[in-house]
């Protein structure tokens, strides 16, 4: 039985490869914001790193010198229910209520547990989940554990949503609209503010807004779209990530007190995950308390952005990216994959995105923009696209 197993698993890669679906691992080495690979020295455009902090040295250096030793821990050896909650958690959490002038604040290892526990805990079977159809691998994964019904409309259609919040909210007692600020796909927005309006013609509608590839981009002081926006207290649940733009690791929700107890009692990923390293989320509070001063590095990062917008529109013809995340669409995987190994040639490490992360037929090229990134590189790389 074993060994037909393993058949089946190996027909599959077959099949995978046979389709230009395979990935793998890649074998690579950073130089700041660079990739080496095969010896080929490439700017990576590839990183979610948006801001450029994770290769800012003198950052780093700041970060040592002021670094507490009680925080020098690199472990927490417990989930923070036992003895890994140490006081830097604390101060984060604090920190962050402060910066969003919230109720209440909840710091979690990585997006993936956030979304992953955070709906299972609140959403039971008295409960409606409308979710956009594109929203991440993480909260579809969060959504099948839950004891709600779930109905996932189609993309940044307000006009479904409004139909099914209007035939259902009478028969659920609560509904909750699931949305991104920033799809990772396609690099578009959700319109925040339709959605915010919408939710306030219901007393029982609640409002998750995850700001994974916003925090840090958008916002006066980059705390996300929300901001942006000016609805932070509209959002009920805001969940954000470090390990974009924050240039750390882990997550956090943004909620009511009432909240955060209860997801302390009932979300399984925060009590039996062993919690992150002291060291990291002293890091993470250093970035927080330094967030309102990287304004300059935000309105680069939005000057590059625009102009390779601009620059795709030219070539494809269409683009509808509105952020740092921008969609070059090639169709079949191969011609994904063989437009990729071009632009690694000309320098520039740009990676194919095929199904099943997004549909069949719309195989990709993803720019991933960083403020680290000059004119002149952007110049260099608008010139290779329109050579493709």
């Amino acid at each position: 039985m074993s060994k037909d197993i393993f058949a089946y698993l190996q027909n599959e890669l077959d099949s995978l490869a046979k389709s230009n679906n395979l990935r793998k691992l890649p074998e690579v080495h950073h130089d700041n914001n660079r990739i080496i690979r095969n010896g080929n020295n490439m700017l990576n455009i590839s990183s979610n790193d948006y801001l450029g902090l994770a290769s800012d040295v003198l950052l780093r250096n700041r970060f040592l010198e002021e670094c507490r030793d009680r925080d020098y821990l690199f472990t927490a050896s417990s989930s923070r229910l036992l003895t890994g909650n140490y006081t830097v958690y604390d101060e984060l959490e604090q920190h962050l209520v402060t910066l969003y002038g919230s109720e209440s604040a909840l710091v979690f290892n990585c997006g993936y547990h956030a979304n992953t526990g955070i709906l299972p805990a609140i959403a039971d079977a008295a409960t409606l989940v409308l979710a956009d159809k594109l929203v991440h691998a993480s909260i579809i994964d969060g959504l099948k554990l839950t004891d709600s019904k779930n109905i996932r409309f189609r993309h940044n259609n307000y006009e479904q949503l409004e139909r099914l919040l209007a035939h259902n909210a009478h028969l659920y007692d609560r509904i909750i609209i699931v949305v991104e600020s920033v799809y990772s796909m396609d690099g578009d927005l959700c319109d925040l503010l339709r959605i915010v309006a919408l939710k306030k013609q219901y007393d029982n509608v609640l409002l998750y807004v995850d700001e994974a590839h916003g925090v840090g981009v958008f916002g006066q002081t980059g705390l996300g779209l929300a901001q942006e926006c000016g609805c932070i207290k509209d959002v009920d649940f805001i969940v954000g990530t470090f390990g974009k733009a924050l240039a750390s690791t882990g997550a956090y929700v943004i909620c009511r007190s009432v909240v955060r107890e209860y997801l302390i009692n009932k979300m399984r990923p925060l009590i039996f995950t062993t919690a992150l390293p002291p060291v990291n989320i002293a890091w993470t509070k250093f970035i927080m308390e330094n967030l309102y001063s990287f304004e300059d590095k935000r309105k680069h990062l939005r000057s590059l952005y625009e102009n390779l917008i601009k620059a795709v529109k030219l070539k494809t013809g269409e683009c509808n990216s509105q952020s740092q995340i921008i969609p070059f669409v090639a169709g079949e995987s191969e011609k994904a994959v063989e437009m990729s190994v071009k632009l690694q040639k000309k320098g520039f490490y740009v990676l194919p995105v095929r199904p099943p992360t997004v549909p069949q037929g719309t195989s990709r090229l993803r720019f991933s923009l960083t403020a680290s990134i000059t004119k002149d590189e952007m110049d260099r790389l608008t010139e290779a696209i329109n050579q493709l």
